[in-house]
């Protein structure tokens, strides 16, 4: 069984180290040049569709259900290589590595995320998280329902949990307590949304993920108290 860490830092991928919102982006424009407005509008819907089914974005499923709807689209390889091959380490937020190196002296830095088997892994690898974790990488189709398995693979007294999702600071919260630090980077369409204030407000709040790179250990697992004077 692993030895028992002070800390543990579990960081989210989309929106948290990564830019993810301009990658789709990047995507909606591609597919508008390849196969025009109208295709492109509907590949996004069968996205949203799949994402309601399965509750994690699966963007090669969306693609697999588009080729069922159009199996002579020409441009097929051509999409999901821009898929496959995209420069996500080009996406990266600004101090996201320099974040990952202040936080590893403390203790173990572990990727948890949700996501599909094949393309959520390619996104981590190819961005350079995977080495910079020294390849402790969770991926779930839930993962705030399997914070069980994140004990047991990386037990520590206490979590410092990154994420870009109030949603989930506040599920996480709800099972570990005051063992765990939220902690709410405001990047990414999800921290802007209009259900933010829906949710008790997180230990910690950064505009940027680079941010966390003032934050010394006390601050970021002391109480409540310790925290406001940080």
């Amino acid at each position: 069984m692993p030895s028992l860490s002070r800390v543990a830092f579990l960081l989210d991928v989309d929106n948290t180290l990564l830019d993810n919102d301009t990658i789709a982006d990047d995507l909606k424009r591609f597919l508008t040049r390849e196969v025009g407005v109208e295709r492109q509008e509907r590949y996004w819907a069968i996205f949203e569709d799949l994402r309601a089914q399965l509750g994690y974005a699966d963007y090669l499923g969306a693609l697999q259900r588009y080729r069922v709807e159009n199996p002579r689209e020409p441009r097929l390889l051509e999409l999901s290589s821009f898929l496959i091959d995209y420069p996500f380490a080009d996406r990266l937020f600004p101090g996201a590595m320099e974040t990952i190196r202040h936080l590893s002296q403390w203790g173990p830095t572990v990727i948890l995320s949700d996501g599909d088997v094949v393309f959520q892994p390619r996104k981590i690898q190819r961005s350079g998280l995977l080495d910079a974790v020294q390849g402790r990488v969770l991926i779930y189709i839930h993962k705030e329902q399997e914070l069980d398995d994140v004990e047991r693979r990386y037990p520590a007294a206490h979590y410092v949990f990154v994420d870009d999702k109030v949603r989930l600071l506040a599920a996480v919260k709800q099972v570990w307590r005051e063992r765990v630090t939220g902690v709410f980077p405001r990047q990414g369409h999800y921290a802007r949304g209009p259900d933010v204030s829906h949710y008790p407000v997180p230990d910690i709040t950064v505009e940027r993920i680079g941010d966390l790179r003032r934050y010394d250990l006390p601050a970021l697992i002391g109480d409540s108290e310790t925290r406001r004077k940080s």
